[in-house]
């Protein structure tokens, strides 16, 4: 991270997060998409559910409940992709489009992936454990270190 997260809209994941679900709004809302309401309303879904498990987890304060909810983030982001594939089998979108979107799925649940490992190696357990309130500095000192680098290769 260049600079320190203090929120979890601080953390690059997070961010990147968000710019897949903005870009699956744009993409269901043209025209042909739009009609199937109920793929609509999935891949939506799916995409809201990687932004909202990782605020949730961030807020937890325990690395237990941050992991568990990165892990359900990271299900989410292959839930996107298998519906994006499933877009592009109905002919909703095109292959570029569908390749750009599941690329960003896919660097979006690499990044979780290496935040979950960072944690995982983390002495510190959270502020649920140490009976303190709001970010402690331990908990801000682990995010500090953690760089979100992904293998653009990397499937």
């Amino acid at each position: 991270m260049n600079n320190p997260a203090r929120t979890f809209e601080d953390l690059d994941v997070y961010q990147r997060a968000r710019t897949l679900t903005n870009q699956i709004y744009n993409l269901t809302r043209q025209s042909g998409f739009a009609k199937d309401y109920g793929l609509v309303d999935q891949i939506r879904r799916a995409s809201v559910s990687v932004m909202s498990n990782i605020a949730e987890g961030f807020e937890r304060n325990s690395n237990a409940d941050l992991i568990n909810f990165l892990c359900i983030a990271k299900g989410s982001c292959g839930e996107v992709r298998a519906q994006l594939t499933i877009a592009m089998d109905q002919h909703y979108i095109d292959k570029e489009s569908h390749n750009t979107l599941d690329d960003l799925a896919r660097h979006t649940s690499s990044m979780l992936s290496r935040l979950i490992d960072h944690i995982k190696k983390s002495p510190y357990k959270g502020t649920r454990y140490d009976r303190k309130s709001g970010v402690s500095k331990e908990f801000q000192a682990m995010l500090d270190k953690f760089t979100p680098k992904f293998d653009t290769e990397e499937q």
